[in-house]
């Protein structure tokens, strides 16, 4: 079998309801599905979802990387994702949302034509049930804590709250939650960058009374050495995310001690083998880890999942809950998270099928 084309695809999926974060407020999700033909007939996809603030390309970068990246590809093996991944470094150094929308849809393919679910092609899945993490964004403590009461009536465990900047709002937003849930849920909070490393320390031993699991990247990705300052001043645990980008920048936070808990997204590390290379790498340093990106369709929540449920050294709460707060998705059944659990199943490949409909309806153009 060989790769005959790759095909990089522009979407516009809206939100369910806008959703308030630390970079402002969502209303429209662009993603980037990839489609890979094979001259078998097999055809798999991919979709990687950039999040404008948090991500530091578009979808109008990542989809010109995926053409640029396209004539390299035309005749290899589909099944080689190792000889797959080298050609496309070859021609593009980082580039990394781009790879892993095509490796994602090479793992489809392989994973159609032996029919076999992508978890079991990295190497079999530790658990079928993959529970998530529910968010509270930047709301009133009053909505606040009204929205942490509805997910935990829905079955959820964990939640993510955020925060932006270092004022009262923030902590009175966790102290309201904590107050509506008691000890039921666990708690996380997220800064997405937007702490000084002077207000950090201070405002976060502010919330070490709420019990929360861990507190998430306070400072801005660059900054290891002040991550590695702040988790040495405080009592609840740090995770890095923004910081963790390739291979090498998690090696800083291991040599640094910069953090107790590392978050790795598909899209960011560049799919999922690299993505489960990182998780192994933590895990031999001692640190857990979180997957998953907050904003997404069906076809990367799947990948996300197939991931998680592979590692030991993966936390509760996989935060891979994009199809949650999207009004439309581009497969024929979107993946049902409305209880906090993602159920994987034997289906082949990703497990989900491209509505050429839904493709239509949401597809722009370049």
């Amino acid at each position: 079998m060989r790769i005959l084309a790759t095909e990089p695809v522009l979407v516009d999926v809206p939100l369910a309801t806008p959703v308030h974060g630390v970079h402002g407020t969502t209303a429209l999700q662009r993603s980037v599905l990839v489609r890979v033909t094979t001259d078998a007939g097999v055809e798999g996809w991919g979709n990687v979802d950039p999040t404008p603030g948090y991500s530091l390309v578009s979808a109008v970068d990542v989809h010109d990387v995926v053409a640029r990246l396209a004539p390299a590809l035309v005749g290899a093996d589909p099944f080689n994702l190792h000889r797959a991944l080298e050609l496309m470094d070859g021609e593009v150094a980082d580039g990394f949302e781009a790879k892993a929308a095509i490796e994602m849809a090479l793992l489809d393919v392989k994973g159609r034509a032996l029919d076999v679910p992508v978890h079991s092609l990295l190497g079999g899945a530790l658990t079928r049930e993959v529970t998530l993490n529910a968010w509270i964004g930047t709301v009133p403590p009053a909505q606040a804590a009204t929205e942490a009461g509805e997910w935990l009536r829905r079955g959820f465990t964990t939640a993510k709250i955020k925060i932006s900047g270092a004022g009262d709002e923030g902590i009175a937003r966790v102290a309201a939650v904590r107050a509506a849930v008691g000890d039921r849920l666990a708690l996380r909070v997220d800064f997405n960058e937007s702490l000084t490393r002077v207000e950090a320390v201070p405002l976060i031993r502010r919330l070490e009374p709420y019990a929360l699991t861990l507190v998430e990247q306070p400072i801005a990705r660059t900054d290891i050495a002040g991550l590695a300052e702040i988790r040495r001043a405080i009592g609840i645990p740090l995770m890095a995310d923004e910081s963790v980008t390739g291979p090498a920048s998690l090696i800083d936070i291991i040599r640094f001690e910069a953090a107790d808990i590392v978050k790795v997204k598909v899209m960011k590390q560049g799919g999922l083998t690299r993505t489960r290379q990182m998780i192994e790498c933590a895990a031999a340093a001692g640190l857990r880890v979180v997957v998953g990106h907050g904003f997404g369709l069906t076809l990367s929540t799947l990948a996300e999942a197939a991931v998680a449920a592979t590692s030991a050294a993966v936390l509760p709460g996989c935060e891979a809950v994009g199809p949650l707060k999207m009004a439309g998705d581009v497969v024929v059944e979107p993946v049902k998270l409305d209880r906090g659990v993602l159920c994987l199943t034997d289906a082949p490949g990703l497990g989900a099928r491209v509505d050429p409909d839904a493709l239509k309806r949401y597809r722009v153009s370049r």
